[in-house]
């Protein structure tokens, strides 16, 4: 069965080929009429849900979408739903990470706990939906380490661990990631409704 995934981001794909075995997971790239969908929700529910349901919509097919970031306890959780555009512009990592640091730059390691969060969406073409969410907690620090991740991988090591998301080989981060535990949430509930 095939599944379109509701990003152009090849990171993303690719990481998420990994966890939703057993499917025939395509990207927007198969689907070039479908534009960028807005995330005009307030919540990382409300914006997966919007582009799930857009793209099913868009497609015909069943449509997985996620929306994730990063919460900053000493920034009341901020970047959150906008960590993608925390800069100014969308998916711009460099300068989404530029600025982060910038504003932590004067807190106290102590106080640098985060987490990263995902809500992961399964839309119908006949606009049945489900959404489940997963998180990963840690703290932040301010130099960045590792190339094995993108956006703010770099910058959070989770908790129990000395390094950061970044530095973490693929399975080690799909096994303990924000992602990797939604989408795993999401796995049986995508097998039940395309398969019924």
């Amino acid at each position: 069965m095939k599944i379109v995934l509701a990003t152009r981001n090849a990171g993303k794909i690719t990481e998420l080929r990994r966890i939703l075995t057993g499917f025939d997971i395509v990207g927007l790239e198969e689907f070039p009429s479908i534009g960028e969908v807005a995330e005009t929700g307030v919540t990382f529910e409300e914006n997966a849900l919007l582009k799930a349901h857009a793209v099913a919509q868009g497609s015909g097919l069943p449509a997985v979408a996620d929306d994730s970031g990063l919460c900053v306890d000493v920034l009341n959780g901020m970047p959150g739903v906008f960590s993608a555009r925390w800069s100014g512009r969308h998916g711009d990592d460099q300068a989404n990470l530029g600025l982060l640091l910038a504003q932590i730059s004067d807190v106290p390691a102590d106080k640098l706990t985060a987490h990263f969060a995902c809500a992961a969406a399964l839309a119908l073409p006949s606009g049945e939906s489900r959404v489940v969410e997963g998180t990963l907690a840690g703290h932040l620090v301010t130099t960045p380490r590792g190339t094995n991740g993108f956006g703010y991988d770099p910058i959070l090591v989770p908790e129990g661990e000395t390094r950061t998301a970044a530095e973490l080989s693929a399975d080690e981060k799909d096994a303990i990631s924000h992602r990797g535990r939604a989408f795993r949430a999401l796995a049986p509930i995508v097998r039940d409704l395309i398969t019924r």
